[in-house]
């Protein structure tokens, strides 16, 4: 019981030390600002990935619109980010000042009641959570409890990725349109657009992360991590057994969906701007991907599989402009058929054995003490 109840087994200790000493030390120390921005980039989309090691790799749901809670994070602490730089100040030249320009260029001449919460930092980080996790519940309520799930589900959440991009760009006077919104310049007055701001934010990011990676190991080795993988197993059998799968689906995808929502509102201040093309059926495509390189069923390789892909994404697009979408479906491909179980799968299936094989010393006589103390007879 202890063994199934505690964070992490030893193994796992051990990786998430070495992903702390990579991200925390190593990255810092070796690349410059601009190259540690990307990662911390990357590291956003991890968030989405975590999510769907909760969701799709032990709870057997598969989400193809994790793009539309990044986005509903994102747009959340854009919103914020823009009003700060909407001051009056700041936008004097405008026909209506103290609103966000895009609004001004679409002949709003006030800002909309929606977004007047949005002054609040406190409002707008309990919105990143709610407003997604809120949405989430909607949808799984609407689906789980009809039992709609499998490639119906998958279909459906894509369809809403499709739906929000559209809504997103189709109200260009409140969302800021296909431009999305841009220019954001301050946290509180925090400049978060020069090189040691970049750096800051970039620790904030991992400390989230691991924040993330803490309540998803926690979820993982409780008993609420078993019944999802026998939901994902044997969902019938689950059921007869008396528990709600409908309930426990709807709270693997609401976790998934606030994992996804932290990791976009980190993108907007990171990236400092936010757009309709990070919602759409495309990202989260890609973010399925991040989950299935590195390994499904892996926290970790969730974030092994995010950086991998995305810096041979980022790789393909600068040597290979034309054929970087290629490599991405060459790379998804090889792994599903190749390796199914991802970066994950290759360390547990090949490179941990040889290396357990290479650190355990082989002494002399080591079976007949152990042969006698079970039992055995000894020679």
């Amino acid at each position: 019981m202890i063994e199934n109840t505690r964070f992490a087994s030893r193994s796992e200790l051990v990786g998430i030390a070495a992903l702390a000493l990579l991200l925390v030390v190593v990255l810092p120390l070796t690349l410059d600002v601009f190259r540690l921005n990307l990662v911390g980039k990357y590291l956003t989309y991890a968030f989405v990935a975590l999510g769907l090691v909760l969701c799709w790799g032990y709870g057997g749901i598969l989400s193809l619109g994790q793009g539309v809670f990044f986005g509903l994070g994102g747009y959340c602490m854009a919103m914020f980010l823009k009003l700060e730089a909407s001051s009056p100040e700041n936008t004097k030249i405008q026909s209506t000042p103290g609103i966000p320009d895009f609004m001004d260029w679409n002949q709003i001449t006030e800002l909309p009641l929606f977004w007047q919460p949005f002054h609040s930092l406190t409002f707008t980080i309990a919105a990143i959570i709610l407003v997604p996790g809120v949405f989430a519940f909607i949808i799984g309520a609407a689906m789980f409890k009809r039992r709609v799930g499998g490639t119906y589900f998958a279909i459906i959440t894509q369809a809403i990725a499709a739906i929000l991009t559209i809504l997103i760009v189709g109200q260009q006077g409140y969302t800021g349109g296909i431009n999305g919104m841009t220019d954001l310049r301050t946290l509180k007055g925090w400049d978060i657009r020069p090189d040691h701001a970049k750096v800051v934010l970039y620790f904030v990011c991992v400390a989230c992360l691991f924040g993330c990676i803490f309540v998803a190991q926690l979820i993982r080795h409780s008993k609420l991590g078993r019944i999802l993988v026998a939901m994902r197993d044997k969902e019938d059998r689950v059921r007869f057994s008396g528990y709600s799968v409908a309930n426990f689906k709807i709270f693997a995808f609401c976790v998934a969906a606030v994992f996804a929502a932290i990791g976009g509102a980190m993108f907007a201040l990171q990236v400092g701007f936010m757009s309709p093309s990070f919602v759409g059926i495309v990202p989260s495509i890609e973010m399925v991907i991040y989950a299935a390189v590195g390994g499904r069923l892996s926290i970790l390789g969730a974030v092994y599989g995010t950086l991998l892909v995305n810096f041979a994404k980022t790789s393909f697009s600068e040597s290979f402009p034309e054929l970087w979408l290629f490599g991405l479906g060459g790379l998804f491909i090889a792994v599903v058929l190749a390796f199914p179980n991802g970066v994950a799968g290759l360390w547990s299936d090949y490179v941990q054995p040889r290396l357990v094989r290479l650190v355990t010393p082989r002494k002399a006589g080591w079976s007949a003490p152990n042969a006698v103390a079970e039992g055995a007879p000894a020679e």
